[in-house]
């Protein structure tokens, strides 16, 4: 699992963009910050027309800059750096949501692979009493009837580990293009799904976790962005001045000038109140969102949690309880069938019914496993389970 997870977050197209979002969102700081280019000015005035050509009019070189209003570059900077933030916050949400992808096609493999196993050595059980009530026909001890419908037991459970192969084989498929590479025969995954439903820490509860979550902290930083441009609109009324300085020589007199102006915007048809209305809105709209993302996850994390518990639950019943009864009773179906107390009907149904709660248990642990990688992708650094030894029920 954890090499799975390795892979996946070292060759993630998705994380990929994520971070160069990242990347565009701090080039935009950096040209928040910035002033609008100086003007070069070059001029020639009072050309005159009657005779003397350019020698005689009035030349000038200068520069013009445009002032912002005070605050206006203060405010788009931190606006900048927080958009950042967010990107950030949305590139740690998207690992997190791979990581969690990956987890679980990872468990649904080993669920697969499992399914695949049990599904195998129920063909064999089935096999071994086709011969088995072949030769009892044979000998005379069973009727015919008896052999036609161990024949059919066969070839049901030939046609489920076929299906379970295919089913295998897709899983693995699907957790191969999860990690980015392709998919190949006999790979070898290492892990158990009863290692992988341990309980998750009592203390990882939503006020351990909510305020770092990813989804929470982007949030927040909208509500925060928000409002600084909610503040920025109501510098926007305020103009930027436009200064120019100039220096030069008239023509017929050779004197030297000096020219300074200044150029002020008048907001007699654009005030802005459009923008402060919009920054206004969202403003409350990001508020709202982020009470409504604390109050989504929250309901995740319970519905998680109680799914976790119940099939964790549910699983230790077949373990303790089911699943011993079912082999205790399917092995004495299976003696007295060899010694003629039972008829095979009696031992189709014995096996049946230990295949069945094998295969449950088997669900309940993928349950209870895809559940706990549910509640430990809302936790800031989720931890990759040891790969353990499986451990046969």
């Amino acid at each position: 699992l954890q090499e799975a997870v390795r892979l996946a977050l070292s060759r993630s197209p998705g994380l990929e963009a994520a971070k160069a979002r990242v990347d565009a969102a701090r080039g935009r700081q950096h040209v928040a910050g910035q002033w609008a280019n100086p003007e070069l000015e070059i001029a020639t005035e009072d050309w005159p027309l009657g005779g003397g050509g350019f020698a005689h009019a009035k030349q000038t070189l200068g520069l013009a800059q445009t002032l912002p209003y005070p605050g206006k570059k203060k405010l788009d900077r931190r606006i900048g750096g927080t958009d950042v933030r967010i990107r950030q916050a949305e590139l740690g949400g998207r690992r997190s949501e791979l990581v969690r992808e990956v987890k679980t096609a990872f468990v649904r493999a080993l669920a697969a692979e499992r399914k695949f196993v049990l599904t195998g050595d129920l063909s064999k059980l089935a096999e071994a009493g086709a011969k088995a009530a072949r030769q009892r026909v044979e000998a005379g001890d069973a009727s015919p009837h008896d052999q036609l419908r161990a024949e059919i037991e066969w070839e049901q459970t030939r046609t489920e580990e076929a299906a379970s192969r295919r089913a295998r084989d897709q899983a693995v498929a699907t957790l191969c293009q999860w990690v980015g590479q392709p998919a190949r025969p006999g790979i070898v995954l290492q892990g158990s799904l009863e290692e992988l439903g341990e309980p998750v820490a009592q203390s990882c509860r939503p006020e351990t976790w909510l305020a770092g979550h990813p989804e929470v902290l982007a949030a927040r930083l909208e509500v925060e962005q928000a409002e600084l441009e909610e503040k920025r609109a109501a510098l926007e009324p305020y103009p930027d001045p436009r200064v120019r300085l100039a220096g030069g020589r008239v023509g017929e007199s050779d004197e030297s000038v000096l020219e300074l102006s200044l150029a002020l915007p008048l907001p007699l048809f654009d005030r802005s109140q459009g923008r402060r209305q919009e920054a206004a809105a969202r403003s409350v709209a990001a508020r709202a969102e982020l009470a409504a993302v604390e109050q989504r996850l929250v309901r995740e994390w319970t519905e998680a949690s109680q799914e976790f518990h119940s099939a964790l639950e549910q699983a230790a019943r077949y373990r303790d309880r089911i699943l011993p009864r079912a082999e205790e009773a399917l092995r004495l179906v299976g003696d007295g069938y060899a010694a003629g107390k039972f008829g095979f009907l009696e031992l189709v149904d014995a096996r049946r019914t230990a295949a069945g709660s094998r295969l449950v248990f088997q669900q309940k642990l993928l349950d209870s496993a895809e559940a706990r990688v549910r509640l430990e992708s809302f936790l800031p650094a989720p931890a990759s389970p040891e790969s353990p030894t499986p451990r046969q029920p």
